[in-house]
């Protein structure tokens, strides 16, 4: 039976429950957004799910832009290339480059070529006596991977400056076929996590789900959680996590 034939008979590996949502691309709707002109958006998550940030996948025509945004803005180029105006220069990215665009930061995003960018938006959470946030540009190859907890086989790179001006992190994780968490995870922390390269088995709550390149994640607070890789090459996510804010905003 051919992937047509099983979206005919509504067969999908997405899944929505109270606490996470697994989208796979079979399921992804495209929609234009106000202000962007030749980009269509595939809108993971947003407040209309309870979340607390928006994650997009947007998908440029050559020339296409984006409109503006009234939060902050962090953007990660799937492939393709794009450049960044901010700050007087322009900054061309290809992919794997990324920005971060702090709230009420100008700035325009062009598509020089056909493109695909992973977008996340969070209004800003300001702390008493915290620095402002910076704008940052930079390459995913440029930043160091360390292991998590001493494993290895399981590499991460934290692409967010940290430190109180920054109330959300994004990280790339990457593990080695075989390798997994050492622990299921349950924090007060939401996550969007979008698969790169590879696949496994994500544990989301009570329920176990088959993920592979391309499909979305969301993780509610305490939702139990857990991965482990699969097959012969590395598996590798984009994963965002809101961060140092205290949960009764003082």
């Amino acid at each position: 039976m051919n992937h047509k034939e099983l979206n005919f008979l509504g067969a999908t590996r997405s899944c929505l429950k109270h606490d996470h949502l697994l989208q796979t691309p079979d399921t992804f709707v495209r929609t234009p957004l106000p202000g962007a002109v030749n980009v269509e958006f595939v809108i993971h998550v947003a407040p209309q799910l309870g979340a607390e940030f928006t994650q997009m996948t947007a998908e440029f025509k050559a020339g296409g832009r984006l409109g503006p945004t009234l939060a902050q803005r962090f953007l990660y180029v799937l492939d393709g290339e794009i450049t960044v105006e901010a700050k007087g220069a322009e900054h061309k990215l290809a992919s794997g480059g990324y920005a971060y665009l702090p709230q009420g930061l100008p700035h325009a995003v062009i598509a020089l070529t056909d493109a695909r960018a992973a977008l996340i938006e969070k209004p800003y959470e300001p702390e008493s006596d915290a620095p402002t946030p910076e704008f940052v540009i930079r390459a995913e190859s440029e930043v160091s991977a360390t292991a998590l907890m001493g494993d290895e086989d399981l590499m991460v790179k934290c692409l967010m400056p940290d430190g109180p001006a920054y109330d959300f992190a994004v990280n790339t994780m990457t593990y080695a076929p075989g390798a997994g968490l050492s622990m299921v995870e349950v924090h007060i922390m939401e996550h969007g996590l979008l698969m790169l390269e590879g696949g496994g088995i994500y544990r989301l709550g009570d329920s176990w789900y088959p993920v592979q390149v391309g499909d979305f994640i969301w993780m509610g607070p305490y939702c139990p959680q857990w991965f482990g890789a699969i097959g012969k090459h590395p598996a590798k996510y984009l994963i965002y996590k809101d961060w140092r804010r205290h949960p009764l905003g003082v």
